[in-house]
């Protein structure tokens, strides 16, 4: 079971050893959370999304004692539209430029090649350790590896202390290509699946875990720990008459980390709804559910960036991003035949996802 967890995670885990690769390195821990979101927003909004869904094919029945047990797996799958694969207008941010951007920076200013040697050090350090406001274009980490991310630099003065003492330089309007591609080159969806146990039901409740033993990924990367949890409580089984619908309350949370790069956490609380139809060896039960959800996703890795002078120093980069679904409607269909049920829902968000069950009844 653990395997299958894995191999689902092959996406993430691109996305987080990908901070070892130069170019997205390099780019990722000169932007400020802004920026980062502009490019990187899918994966962890998707992530998100899969993480909140296939918790629930059914509401637990409104009864004081029983006993239901049920094992197996759930799949889920975040779809993505066209409109993910490029950076928003107008996302941006702050954003710090390394040597050779600075350079480029500053061979805008007039005359700037005229200047003595002295003098560019200083305005290229000067660049180089100020943080700008920039727009960011071109592809997210879901786009088209044929196009590359480009930081635009807005037009604007600068004050430079120099050999000769402080002046102010104008710095001209330019765009540097970061060399920052689309990641996954265009993807349709990010999968992840995960084993899951439910067990109930106690005055109208069931409780449902999602559980992995510690895996030890490489040296670098290090440990893969995962577990979450939920609750779901029938309030039916406070009332004098039946309802027509089993109803429950629930509650979800779940925390992923892949060593000390990567650590995710999604929640999601709301209401569900079912209605079976027929026996209880087979039957069929339509269920529904409006929960309310977030997520974060926080990269946390150490880099090494090129001074203006040529030398090197250790930056820690920790960038803690969060998932845009907010919330979701839940449509779905669950078959039992005998001791397997069967599931399958959809769900309408700001990113829509599917789910699917295989599940072991006991």
């Amino acid at each position: 079971m653990k395997h299958l967890l894995l191999l689902s995670l092959c996406c993430l885990l691109m996305v987080s050893t990908s901070a070892y690769s130069s170019s997205l390195d390099s780019t990722l821990q000169k932007m400020a959370g802004s920026a980062v979101q502009g490019y990187v927003g899918p994966i962890v909004s998707g992530f998100g999304a899969d993480l909140n869904g296939g918790w629930f094919h059914k509401a637990p029945t409104a009864e004081m004692y029983g006993f239901d047990l049920e094992f197996g797996v759930v799949a889920m799958g975040t779809l993505f539209s066209d409109a993910n694969k490029t950076i928003p207008a107008g996302v941006g941010g702050e954003f710090t430029f390394d040597a050779a951007q600075s350079a480029q920076i500053a061979s805008t200013i007039p005359n700037y090649s005229s200047l003595p040697a002295n003098y560019q050090l200083a305005i290229r350090n000067q660049i180089a350790n100020t943080p700008f406001t920039v727009d960011l274009t071109g592809p997210t980490i879901i786009g088209s590896k044929t196009d590359t991310v480009k930081v635009n630099f807005h037009a604007q003065p600068i004050t430079v202390n120099t050999p000769g003492g402080t002046r102010t330089y104008q710095l001209g309007q330019t765009s540097i290509n970061t060399g920052v591609t689309g990641l996954l080159d265009n993807v349709k969806t990010i999968p992840l699946a995960a084993p899951q146990l439910s067990i109930g039901t106690l005055v109208g409740t069931q409780l449902t875990f999602r559980y992995l033993p510690s895996v030890k990924l490489n040296s670098d990367i290090g440990e893969l720990k995962y577990f979450g949890f939920g609750i779901q409580h029938n309030p039916g089984i406070w009332f004098p008459n039946p309802l027509p619908l089993d109803v429950s309350a629930s509650f979800f949370t779940q925390t992923l980390d892949v060593g000390s790069i990567l650590k995710t956490k999604a929640t999601a609380f709301g209401i569900n709804a079912s209605k079976r139809f027929g026996p209880g060896a087979v039957n069929i039960t339509p269920y529904a559910g409006f929960m309310l959800e977030s997520s974060t996703m926080t990269f946390n890795y150490t880099s090494t960036l090129q001074t203006p002078d040529g030398g090197t120093q250790q930056v820690t980069i920790n960038l803690p991003l969060k998932g845009e679904n907010k919330s979701r409607l839940t449509l779905g269909l669950s078959i039992k035949l005998l001791f397997i049920n069967i599931n399958a829902d959809y769900n309408i968000a700001k990113y829509n996802s599917f789910t699917g069950g295989l599940m072991f009844i006991i």
